[in-house]
């Protein structure tokens, strides 16, 4: 945490008169309240890139239209409007970000994926758990569509 101390007295606590913002930035006007100097200061969002770590361990930028682009395959050919599957990956971003997490596992945002897309379109779901989780064989079929049938009754 940084103490903000007004520049004539050095005191260590100031209101803010005003709050404007300004391109990136938030342009406040404050007064000290020991001496009543009026100074200006900018405050800039510090906007830490999401990392992603894939299953061999390489780390990469969390990249929104590769996601989208993904679950939208799952989706081809289904009735499931593009519009809730931005609203699904803005839902996972802002899910991380509120948690403060800077490295999450490709294996998290797919489980988070599959959670929400189970709700929106079940062949999709199925689709994306195909991929995500490297169904191998029949079984690894079955076994989700009685998993699913099992959270429908």
């Amino acid at each position: 945490m940084i103490i903000l101390k007004c520049p004539e007295c050095g005191y260590i606590d100031s209101k803010v008169v005003d709050s404007r913002p300004t391109d990136s930035r938030i342009r406040r006007r404050r007064e000290c309240i020991n001496c009543g100097y009026r100074f200006t200061t900018y405050e800039m969002v510090e906007n830490i890139p999401l990392m992603v770590i894939k299953k061999d361990n390489s780390i990469e930028p969390f990249n929104r239209e590769k996601l989208i682009d993904r679950i939208l395959r799952a989706a081809v050919k289904r009735p499931v409007n593009v519009g809730i599957i931005e609203d699904m990956v803005e839902s996972i971003v802002q899910e991380l970000k509120n948690k403060l997490i800077r490295e999450v596992s490709s294996d998290k945002i797919g489980e988070m994926v599959l959670h929400r897309l189970k709700d929106v379109d079940v062949v999709a779901y199925i689709r994306f758990a195909s991929v995500y989780r490297e169904f191998s064989d029949i079984d690894s079929f079955l076994k989700i569509i009685t998993e699913l049938s099992t959270d429908i009754k």
